[in-house]
Order: C-alpha cells, then sequence, then structure tokens
C-alpha cells in the first residue's frame, strides 16, 4: 500500500516537488484538459515538441501521455492514475444519446494510449452531472471552508438541463459501455477504476444515479468481472450512507480484491443531511479503515480526497492536502509498526 498525491486538475513543478517533499509515492491526476492553456505551457516547459491546443478532440494520444508521466518521474514519483477524462467525453455514452458510439470509440482509444504511455490505471465514473453540492463554503472546524449537502434543497432542483433517466436506462448504457471497453482495457493492461455516485441518492434533477450503495457496486464487478475492473473506493461517499455501511463495503470489495485504490475523507452526519470534515474527524475511522486494508492485504494505492480550505491555502489545497497526507502516513506507519511489516 502506498500513499499518493491526489486531485491534480493542473500541473506544476512546484506541485511535483510538493508531493515528493510530504512523502508521496506518486500522483493522481483528475479529468485533465490538456487543451488547456495550463497544461500546454507544463507540457511545453518539459518538451519543445509538446503538442498545442487541438479545439473538440476527445481522446488522448500516447505521446502526451507519455510526455506527462516522464515529466512526473523526473520529480521521482509514479503517475499511478488518470481520474477520468473530462466530463463531455462521456456523457453522451452516459445518457444514450446520438454520439454514444463515438464517444465510446473515442474513450477505447484513450485507454489503448494509456496502455501505450505505462499508466496503469484509469478512473471514470457514471454520474452525467457531476458532484452536488447544496452549500460550497459551510464553515468546519476553526471556520475552514468544507461543502456539505442537504437531500431536501437538492430534489428541489429541476433544471431540465439533461434528458431524464430512469435505473433501467442507465443500467443499460453502463452495461453497452463497459461490455465495449474492457476488453480494451484487458488488452492494454488498463485497469478501470469505478467511483460511486456522490451524493448516493437515486436521484438528481430527474437523471437516476445508479452506482449508490454495496449492492450496486456488488452488481458491476459481477457483470464485468475481470481484475482489469475495480472500483476507486471512496470512503467520504459510502460514509454518506452511514459509517457501518461503509466499513461493510470496503471489507467486502478488499477482501475480494476488487479496490483499485481509495480516497480517504470523512463526513459530519449522514443522509439526508451532510458535510464533509477534516480527515481527523467526523464518523470515518482512518485507522480501522487502513487496518482493513492492511488485513486484506491490499495493495494498491490510498489518496486525499475532498479538502477543508484553510486559511490562506491555494485552490488545489496545499495546506489541507498536507495535513491529511501526514495523517494518513502517520497512521499506516503505526500500523506497519505493530505488524513488524510494511504491506
Amino acid at each position: 500500500m502506498r500513499i499518493v498525491a491526489g486531485q491534480f486538475r493542473e500541473l506544476t513543478q512546484e506541485d511535483l516537488a510538493f508531493a515528493r517533499q510530504i512523502g508521496c509515492a506518486g500522483i493522481t491526476i483528475n479529468k485533465p484538459d490538456f487543451d488547456s492553456p495550463a497544461w500546454v505551457d507544463f507540457l511545453k516547459s518539459q518538451f519543445r515538441a509538446a503538442a498545442g491546443p487541438r479545439p473538440k478532440r476527445r481522446r488522448w494520444s500516447a505521446m502526451e501521455l507519455i510526455q506527462l508521466r516522464s515529466a512526473v518521474e523526473a520529480h521521482g514519483l509514479a503517475l499511478d492514475c488518470i481520474e477520468g477524462v473530462p466530463a463531455n467525453w462521456l456523457d453522451k455514452a452516459m445518457l444514450g444519446l446520438p454520439g454514444a458510439e463515438a464517444q465510446i470509440e473515442d474513450f477505447q482509444a484513450t485507454i489503448r494510449s494509456m496502455g501505450q504511455a505505462g499508466i496503469p490505471v484509469l478512473g471514470y465514473n457514471w454520474i452525467p452531472d457531476g458532484v452536488w453540492r447544496t452549500a460550497k463554503a459551510a464553515h468546519g472546524r476553526g471556520g475552514a471552508l468544507v461543502t456539505g449537502y442537504d437531500d431536501a434543497l437538492g430534489q428541489r432542483v429541476a433544471t431540465g438541463r439533461l434528458p431524464a433517466r430512469d435505473e433501467a436506462q442507465m443500467w443499460a448504457n453502463w452495461e453497452r459501455f463497459i461490455t465495449t471497453v474492457l476488453p480494451v482495457a484487458e488488452e492494454a493492461g488498463v485497469r478501470l477504476s469505478l467511483h460511486p455516485d456522490d451524493p448516493p441518492v437515486p436521484v438528481l434533477d430527474g437523471v437516476a444515479r445508479i452506482f449508490r450503495s454495496e449492492d450496486s457496486f456488488a452488481r458491476a464487478m459481477a457483470f464485468a468481472d475481470s481484475p482489469m475492473h475495480g472500483i476507486a473506493f471512496c470512503t467520504g461517499t459510502f460514509a454518506e450512507l452511514g459509517t457501518e455501511a461503509m466499513m461493510r463495503a470496503l471489507r467486502r470489495f478488499a477482501r475480494a480484491g476488487r479496490i483499485h485504490y481509495l480516497h480517504l475523507r470523512s463526513v459530519h452526519g449522514a443522509l439526508p443531511r451532510f458535510a464533509e470534515a477534516f480527515i481527523d474527524e467526523g464518523t470515518v475511522d482512518s485507522v480501522a479503515v487502513l487496518r482493513e486494508l492492511l488485513d486484506a492485504g491490499f495493495d494498491g494505492f490510498v489518496i486525499d480526497d475532498h479538502v477543508p480550505h484553510l486559511v490562506d491555502d491555494t485552490v488545489w489545497g496545499h495546506r489541507g492536502r498536507a495535513h491529511a497526507t501526514g495523517h494518513i502516513a502517520g497512521i499506516l506507519r503505526a500500523l506497519r509498526a505493530t505488524r513488524g511489516g510494511t504491506a
């Protein structure tokens, strides 16, 4: 088990140095837009021949991923995972709209590029309308800014922005997708890791959210039963259903070897109302989570996730992430010391 710095949407030399300085073994990148000015500048700073903007594309090339991996490795870090493609690269596939097949073909091409570049994990979700929160800047411990969700407010939202889809439709769309892309992932040697719907409620704004429980993940793992298909297990999202539900799902899927990596964060409360919390408070017991992973022989990686925004912090949250990563590292070191090993 390794600790990795996560959630980078953009990268700088300073970000990579920071990840190394706080003791991380690698990084993950979250839904990068390699055509954005920040990414173009970063890649150009590393490679003279780095590609410039190519508007309207919906896939990544092996060359730019190789360049990215090389830049990360130059800092003594591994590029462990890319957590998802930009949201508009899979929205038609999720909703079963015209253009779905083209998006799936592009996703297959991205998987092949990932394999050629030696990047082992590609995260994905099935949430066309994204993560929802009804409070974006609530006050947590010491006045730190946190997000929260109240389902009574969330269920009032009716934008009509996306076409309504029930559970049967969303499951059919996902089954069509995974049946098509998983063989490509198996051939390319890339693990696809499914993240739960956040918040894990049945429906929001007319669109069913199907990956919201232990049972739904069991169904998904049984349908796509392959070492190349697993779970990006988010303790915070599962804990939004209750701590016991989270630990039960963690135990089941960790012991089955279906968790590829884990987001470790905590919350106060559970549905219908919760707020995000510092990693050392709230309902998630980090010691119990990491002990369970060690007991299961988990050999993936752990990252922090959403962190409270501290005083004078950056957009990415360097201060909050240093706190969370140090918390994880300290617990893991103590647990390993009691076992006399380095699992």
